[in-house]
């Protein structure tokens, strides 16, 4: 791209917006369902129990590398079918043309409720409601510069045996995003999952969203992976995916995951 000085400033201030609140729509909706996918669940964590995730993801396009490393998430059962939930990132930003840096990240803060149980007729339902807090400076592409919400409902159905099944969950959502250069837009997805063995689980995914900036337009993104049990509550969670159509994005996720 050609451009005078005056308006290479106005571009590269909606593309760092722009790729800022990008990483945090594909980190920890990624760490969702979800980790290490983009799709999330209606399934919170029972009450009295808790998840921890310690993980790193990248997206990577043709102008920008963000990765957020290393980065947190934490889910606490709260209530019956009620589930809190924060993501505590560091965030690297490497655009093309353009200066890095590295520091804190946008925070993120949401609850899940689970509405409908899943029974042999009905899948689980649930909504994810977000918070994205603004705690990373938007003038070193780490961060949007404003508070902004995502607003999902899942689905969930199971089936097959019950040591080896197969799951299957997706649904979509609005975001709501009120900061300089940014757009509000839809997006969704859906996943299937198949538990092999013990150790063991696959899925591949299509996660679609809409126009999220001034200076960009949507995407469908194709994404693989699952989890490995490496010792009793311990796992290792793995995806790696590319975009079919619209804007390009390599993206992956690699993150321990602990219960109790």
């Amino acid at each position: 791209m050609h451009a005078t000085p005056a308006n290479h400033t106005v571009f590269r201030t909606g593309q760092r917006r722009r790729l800022a609140a990008l990483a945090v729509v594909l980190s920890p909706s990624f760490a969702c369902g979800g980790p290490p996918f983009l799709t999330d669940d209606p399934e919170p964590v029972a009450v009295r129990h808790s998840e921890f995730y310690m993980f790193a993801t990248l997206d990577r396009t043709r102008d920008d590398t963000q990765i957020q490393a290393p980065a947190v998430e934490f889910n606490t059962g709260v209530a019956t079918n009620l589930q809190a939930h924060a993501i505590f990132p560091m965030q690297f930003a490497a655009p093309r043309n353009g200066p890095r840096a590295y520091g804190i990240g946008d925070t993120e803060f949401g609850v899940k409720y689970r509405f409908l149980q899943e029974s042999a007729a009905l899948p689980m339902a649930g909504v994810f409601p977000l918070l994205e807090t603004p705690t990373g400076a938007a003038d070193r592409d780490l961060g949007n510069g404003r508070a902004w919400v995502k607003l999902p409902l899942w689905l969930q159905k199971s089936w097959g045996p019950e040591d080896r099944p197969w799951t299957t969950y997706g649904g979509c959502g609005y975001a709501c995003n009120r900061a300089p250069g940014q757009r509000n837009y839809p997006f969704g997805g859906w996943l299937l999952q198949k538990q092999l063995n013990e150790t063991l689980s696959l899925a591949g995914e299509l996660f679609v969203q809409g126009r999220n900036a001034d200076t960009s337009g949507g995407f469908i993104i194709a994404n693989a992976g699952g989890s490995c049990l490496l010792a009793e509550n311990l796992s290792l969670l793995f995806s790696v995916g590319h975009s079919l159509a619209g804007d390009n994005h390599l993206i992956g996720y690699l993150g321990l995951y602990r219960t109790w």
